[in-house]
């Protein structure tokens, strides 16, 4: 009888009866949720599915597959994995996030699929990739500035760090890989948050954007068409990836990583000689290595952490950041036509590409464009300030990282 009473209280049902079990059950509904949307709703399937396993994993008590203490205080207790029996799988993969390894490498799949030519045939789309950075700064800003209150009222959810602020602010970018990157080197403790976030924006642009583009725009802008792109040589696509590199790491070295990755796996591809490796890196590492990113980020998201104020505080931000940098792209677009001549104008509505969700927020350019205008096809030029996006955001986080 007393064995089987200590079978019992080995089990993962007993666990949900101490105290705090019902947040794993909450959580294990949240996964199950994201399952849904991966699933039913095609949400970002192939990170939000796998973020979805890790969260489920890491909240069933008694598993023993992550170990949060590990990495307690943003640092890696090196000493607990001498011990293998007490090491979950999930804390091996984790390490792969904590050493900045995964993003890099997802980078270089991007890079591989990234066709740079509609941002080299109009130079003007980097103007409107960096504006929509600014839902960044002004985030990071805003954050610190909630921070501010919270020191002033002694109100702990609202304490946030300057590190927390970059982390929060770097969801506006709409780029998952960059904003597991940035917050798992200044916020390890928000990563499982951040993250769910970022990723669940990426895969709401084609809902948070349409209202905003409309808004801030007349049905004469939307309309607006745009002439075709000039030819790019291959000689130019060869040259952009090295040259981008040599440049951000010059000014912004925190971002080399990030960028070196992104371009070495444009050069893969458009250098004709390697196309055995950029179709390894299109598919083998990206598929490979999202697998383990999106259980490891997953595994993160603890009940502890995730069920708190803070947390709604930091997905409030987040849909913010994103908001204002769409609103950004669009509104910088509008004043350049200001400068621009007749037959010249730029459409605003590519202007909201320059968030980097390759290609959704490209193609929503297209389909608002379209509804103005059926003969309308922005979809190549709103690729411009699309990629020009993915290097601001790259960029915009190694300033964050060298800021803070």
């Amino acid at each position: 009888m007393e064995g089987f009473i200590n079978f019992l209280k080995q089990s993962g049902v007993y666990g949900f009866f101490q105290e705090g079990g019902w947040k794993n059950i909450i959580m294990i509904a949240v996964a199950c949720l994201l399952c849904y949307l991966a699933i039913g709703k095609k949400f970002e399937p192939l990170l939000l599915l796998p973020i979805a396993i890790g969260m489920l994993l890491t909240n069933l008590p008694f598993a023993g597959i992550f170990h949060e203490e590990i990495f307690a205080g943003g640092q890696v207790n090196w000493g607990a994995f001498a011990d293998v029996k007490n090491i979950g799988l999930l804390d091996v993969l984790y390490l792969g996030v904590k050493l900045g390894v995964y993003p890099c490498l997802i980078f270089i799949g991007v890079g591989a699929m990234t066709d740079f030519g509609p941002l080299i045939a109009n130079p003007k789309s980097l103007i409107l990739g960096a504006a929509a950075q600014i839902g960044i700064f002004a985030t990071f800003a805003g954050v610190i500035g909630v921070g501010a209150i919270g020191d002033a009222t002694g109100i702990e959810a609202l304490q946030f760090t300057m590190r927390d602020a970059a982390s929060i602010g770097i969801i506006g970018g709409a780029d998952g890989p960059t904003a597991i990157f940035v917050t798992s080197k200044l916020a390890p403790h928000l990563l499982g948050p951040i993250a769910v976030a970022a990723y669940s924006y990426m895969a709401l642009v084609p809902v948070i954007q349409p209202p905003i583009m409309r808004l801030l725009t007349t049905k004469k802008e939307r309309a607006i068409v745009m002439s075709g792109l000039r030819p790019v040589s291959k000689l130019q696509k060869i040259l952009f990836p090295i040259m981008v590199t040599i440049v951000v790491a010059l000014i912004v070295p925190s971002a080399a990583p990030l960028v070196g990755s992104l371009m070495f796996g444009n050069l893969l591809k458009e250098c004709g000689v390697c196309e055995r490796l950029c179709k390894t890196v299109q598919n083998e590492l990206m598929n490979i290595v999202t697998v383990f990113l999106g259980l490891s980020v997953g595994a993160t998201a603890t009940a502890a952490t995730f069920l708190s104020l803070r947390t709604i505080i930091i997905i409030v931000m987040g849909v913010i950041a994103f908001g204002v940098a769409t609103a950004s792209g669009v509104l910088i677009a509008k004043l350049m036509n200001v400068f621009l001549p007749e037959g010249k104008k730029i459409n605003p509505l590519i202007g909201s590409a320059g968030v980097s969700a390759v290609p959704m927020a490209a193609r929503v350019s297209q389909k608002e464009g379209q509804r103005e205008n059926p003969g309308n096809f922005l979809l190549m030029h709103a690729m411009g300030p699309n990629v020009a996006g993915v290097i601001g955001s790259a960029i915009a986080a190694g300033v964050l990282i060298a800021l803070c």
